[in-house]
């Protein structure tokens, strides 16, 4: 590193600010409002930041489809996003990008009821998923590039998380 250079940042952020409102907002987005940029394992910081606005979604309406929506939604900005921040900083997959943790956590919470215990069930599936990376996930994350890269691994392990959490509702009796 040349004298005149600054270091780099704690968290991982490139040594240049955000010279954009793009850049801002991207970091924002791609950070989950500073969630990602919490020390020690960011994913679960991401995850859990997740939860109070599922939850929110869940009580305000009737029904899944608004989660679903906001899930879709927040995928497809995450992915711009992701993509955005992670060449902005100069890494292909930076851990302080976590809005791929809110779309996968999402996904595991869309079809079960805003309730503690399977929020909570919800959380430790999805954390499990996302860290295991079964098949299809894991080929995903070695494989795809770019902000999709960053955020399809995370949908797969949603998915997978959300049919064991269902099943295992379904047969609580929930």
């Amino acid at each position: 590193m040349a004298p005149s250079e600054p270091p780099p940042s704690a968290a991982g952020l490139s040594p240049s600010p955000p010279r954009s409102i793009a850049d801002v907002a991207a970091a924002g987005v791609a950070t989950w409002f500073g969630a990602g940029l919490l020390p020690w394992a960011p994913g679960t910081w991401g995850s859990l930041a997740a939860l109070p606005f599922a939850w929110g979604l869940c009580v305000m309406s009737d029904g899944p489809l608004p989660l679903a929506l906001a899930t879709a939604g927040v995928a497809l900005l995450g992915w711009i996003s992701a993509d955005h921040h992670a060449r902005r900083i100069g890494e292909a997959d930076p851990g302080q990008v976590v809005v791929d943790e809110v779309a996968g956590q999402w996904l595991t919470l869309v079809a079960v009821p805003p309730d503690i215990l399977a929020y909570a069930a919800g959380f430790l599936l999805f954390r499990l998923f996302d860290i295991w990376k079964p098949w299809p996930a894991g080929w995903a994350d070695r494989t795809l590039k770019g902000g999709l890269g960053i955020m399809v691994d995370d949908i797969v392990a949603g998915a997978y998380a959300g049919l064991v959490l269902h099943g295992l509702l379904l047969w609580r009796g929930s």
